[in-house]
């Protein structure tokens, strides 16, 4: 730590506030919040930092700290969500920018109507928000549906002077231009609306039954016969969604996150009154480091910043989290105070529970894939200029058309195994993929770099025999001594291939008699491939294991 930091540090109040770091550049490069910001700061500089890969890799670039004191620990969070927002360290966790998701308004006039806006902190129109919603498609087939079932004025300014508007015709507007609803009427009609974009669909069903039988009694049958007609409505949408729970007051949340090197995706689940109403996917941008791998740390993100952009009246009573969170009371703090009443975050305990986690994790499983299937077909098209500047960046031989990946999967040295994906102009080809059981370790030896020696040994001879072709480069998985061992390898067999490894903590990629690593910018299309390939050799290789670990487990 150097002299300034600490002076800074020192000058830290024990009290809850943000703390901002910032590098030589002046740039702000991480944002948190603290109980005690000088303890908090404090923790960063001192002790090991080996189980943390993205500490290792940010503490040393932090030149000056700044902090932001406030009253409470929930003011603290609230403000870290504004800071993030405002500043987009590189080492803080996004969600893509929430003004990019729509959201249901219901406009402030006179006779308010329903519309599909993009959130923006400027300019905002006057109203009542609920959002925000991934899904664009279906949010305008349900605003279709809302047209159907609600009368609501659809024009901002009258079409006609002297007449109701074709809407009125067909049953979709009341016509509050031509005063053919009273505002009371009216108001009805709102508050209707705004239980179910709030998911109370069950409550709405009671309030229209008792309408419909107090306009019934009042001999108003016209009146009605359009409750009636809602009613009905509303019922077979409410049939088309899966009944979690018969216990109608449920309203819950399951929050499923999944990973990969470079790429996070959660899928938010929403139960209300006991029903499966809506999901959320939500992806998150690369990371400067791409080595946050604690699901904590980005789960946390999500509540931060979903639930700090929804409104009040749309958390749940209860979310369900795949993992135990850190500051758990914190936000179960901030987000009662905004309910109105207690709000509880856990893990999934019930055999339902962990059903509906698995579910949302399985959809952002699949939202992942689709993710990095885009990504790569992007870098497929780009493929000439991708590969032109593999060639010139790691000095090959030739246009890499063909790359292979290698990686090695073992737990504690059992059942160790290892994979090889096939890569053809930025594209998996997955007819040229290999799985390979380890031939020389011993019982319970645990050793990679003479497991990577072993396959890619193999490999070479079926290269050097003509069996098959050589690819135009092959990425191990590791650093630069187990690039040199392989290096050995192919040497010993006569061959001369371009090799290079990948090593996981800072990307950085070896290449053979080179000191110094090259790395990649962070926005590259080439470092996106690199961690597709590795990422999908990683994959195999997992998938390998567990089958030949299932398979000994039933001997």
């Amino acid at each position: 730590m150097n002299t300034d930091i600490k002076k800074q540090i020192k000058l830290m109040p024990k009290l809850p506030g943000c703390y901002q770091y910032f590098d030589k550049n002046g740039e702000i490069i991480y944002i948190g919040k603290a109980k005690n910001l000088y303890n908090r700061v404090n923790s960063y500089f001192v002790g090991d930092k080996k189980d943390s890969p993205k500490l290792q890799v940010m503490v040393p670039q932090i030149v000056k700290v700044e902090c932001i004191v406030v009253n409470t620990e929930v003011e603290a969070l609230i403000l870290e969500s504004e800071l993030i927002k405002k500043y987009k360290p590189k080492y803080n966790i996004l969600l893509k920018d929430d003004k990019k998701f729509p959201y249901f308004l219901i406009t402030d006039e006179e006779y308010p109507r329903i519309t599909v806006v993009r959130k923006a902190n400027k300019n905002m129109q006057k109203g009542k928000y609920f959002g925000p919603y991934t899904d664009s498609r279906a949010m305008y087939c349900t605003l279709e549906t809302l047209g159907k079932i609600f009368p609501l004025k659809k024009c901002k300014t009258p079409k006609f002077k002297s007449r109701p508007c074709l809407y009125y015709d067909i049953g979709q507007c009341s016509a509050p231009c031509q005063k053919l609803i009273t505002s009371e009427d009216y108001k009805k009609i709102l508050k209707d609306v705004e239980l179910f974009l709030s998911g109370r669909q069950g409550e709405l069903l009671k309030a229209l039954e008792n309408e419909m039988k107090k306009a019934s009694d009042n001999l108003e049958f016209e009146k009605a016969a359009r409750y009636r007609d809602s009613y009905n409505d509303i019922k077979k949408t409410m049939e088309k969604q899966k009944v979690v729970s018969e216990n109608t007051r449920i309203n819950q949340d399951f929050v499923g996150i999944v990973k990969s090197d470079s790429l996070y995706c959660a899928t938010i689940l929403q139960v209300r009154q006991g029903r499966l109403i809506n999901k959320k996917d939500f992806t998150f941008s690369h990371l400067a480091n791409s080595q946050v791998n604690d699901i904590n740390e980005i789960a946390q993100a999500v509540l931060r910043e979903y639930y700090g952009i929804i409104t009040d009246t749309e958390i749940p009573s209860k979310i369900t989290l795949g993992t135990k969170l850190d500051d758990i009371e914190l936000y179960e703090k901030w987000l009662s105070a905004r309910l109105g009443k207690t709000v509880s975050i856990n893990e999934a305990k019930s055999q339902r529970d962990k059903e509906m986690l698995t579910m949302a994790q399985n959809t952002a499983e699949f939202n992942l894939e689709q993710a990095k299937l885009k990504e790569l077909t992007i870098i497929q098209n780009d493929y000439n200029e991708v590969g032109t500047y593999l060639m010139e960046k790691l000095n090959l031989k030739k246009f890499p058309h063909t790359i292979e990946c290698y990686d090695i999967s073992h737990i504690q040295g059992t059942n160790t195994v290892a994979s090889g994906v096939y890569f053809e102009n930025g594209m998996p080809k997955k007819s040229k993929y290999r799985k390979y059981k380890l031939r020389t370790l011993e019982k319970g030896e645990v050793d990679d770099f003479k497991s990577m020696r072993e396959i890619l040994k193999r490999r070479f001879k079926r290269i050097k025999s003509g069996e098959i072709q050589p690819p135009d480069l092959i990425i191990i998985d590791g650093g630069k001594g187990q690039l040199s061992s392989v290096i050995e390898v192919m040497k010993e067999m006569g061959l001369n291939l371009d090799i290079v490894s990948l090593a996981k903590r800072e990307e950085e990629v070896f290449l053979p008699n080179k000191t110094q690593p090259v790395i990649f910018a962070l926005n590259s299309p080439a470092l996106h491939l690199f961690q597709r390939i590795r990422d999908e050799a990683h994959r195999f290789a997992i998938t390998f294991h567990r089958q030949l670990r299932s398979k000994n487990m039933t001997k």
